[in-house]
């Protein structure tokens, strides 16, 4: 007979708080599960590679190319997962040595977003063309010799305040870039919408929902959250694509009408659009 412990004594407890905590990718990779979406869904709404996205979630960020990137990463991905970043940015920093220095890497995100700057009027010109106004309307007047010269000095006189007048009452209107259409035009702007296009308004009259929209060359026209009571409005010249991260949320209106599609809540939808009667493809 044996005194003293018994083995099962000796055996130590389990660690419920390390059994608790989850780390960075697996937080985004239930929160993705959770959202009904795949790893293609959001790697094509987020354009972070298929590969990035698995090895995050499998918490390898070396892909990443660095704590900058990848904490960009982080914050990208959670938002596509309706995740509040900033907890798992704070987690990944304490795993990983802390907040990084900050860099100039911030110019390689934004450098697309830089609009060439807009040109001035051009006054010169103005001002030649007022002159050669006056010059022709002189000729004109000499030519018909209707007048004497008290009249030709008087119209001479009231021609030669035109570059001022036409300086000042018609200013040279401004070309630059055509204005950007308004994402949320007013419902009267979608009841008359343009035959010859393709308008889809996307609203979220009892939920948030993540969408994503591109045009008819796959570009990106929004990608992200449409929280409750907001709308969107996407135009093209022949094909919208959507795709509704919950789509039981969603209202739409395609082309002035209301698409009635009876979408489940939660589900995760791919829509086309294009012209004419609103026909999802």
């Amino acid at each position: 007979m044996s005194i003293g412990n018994s083995p099962e004594d000796e055996r130590p407890f389990p660690d419920e708080s390390r059994e608790a905590h989850v780390s960075v990718g697996r937080a985004l990779q239930q929160a993705r599960i959770a959202a009904g979406l795949t790893v293609d869904d959001v790697s094509s709404a987020t354009r972070v590679r298929i590969a990035i996205v698995h090895a995050i979630e499998a918490d390898d960020f070396a892909p990443c190319g660095g704590d900058v990137y990848a904490r960009g990463h982080i914050r990208t991905l959670a938002r596509a997962v309706r995740l509040d970043p900033a907890p798992l940015i704070a987690q990944y920093d304490a795993e990983h040595g802390g907040r990084p220095a900050p860099t100039p890497a911030a110019p390689l995100f934004e450098a697309e977003r830089i609009r060439p700057e807009r040109r001035g009027p051009n006054w010169t010109a103005a001002m030649v063309a007022a002159i050669v106004v006056v010059i022709g309307f002189v000729g004109f007047t000499a030519v018909r010799g209707g007048g004497s010269g008290n009249d030709a000095k008087s119209q001479v006189a009231e021609g030669s305040g035109t570059p001022a007048a036409s300086k000042s009452a018609s200013p040279t209107p401004k070309k630059g870039k055509p204005a950007a259409p308004s994402t949320e035009p007013s419902d009267s702007a979608i009841a008359a919408a343009p035959q010859d296009k393709v308008t889809v308004q996307v609203s979220a009259p009892g939920g948030r929902s993540w969408i994503s929209a591109k045009d008819h060359n796959g570009r990106m026209l929004f990608d992200g959250l449409l929280k409750k009571g907001q709308s969107k409005t996407f135009q093209d010249s022949s094909k919208i694509n959507l795709i509704l991260g919950d789509a039981g949320a969603i209202e739409l209106y395609v082309n002035g009408k209301k698409i009635d599609d009876n979408f489940q809540p939660g589900a995760v939808e791919r829509l086309t659009y294009t012209k004419g009667d609103p026909v999802a493809g």
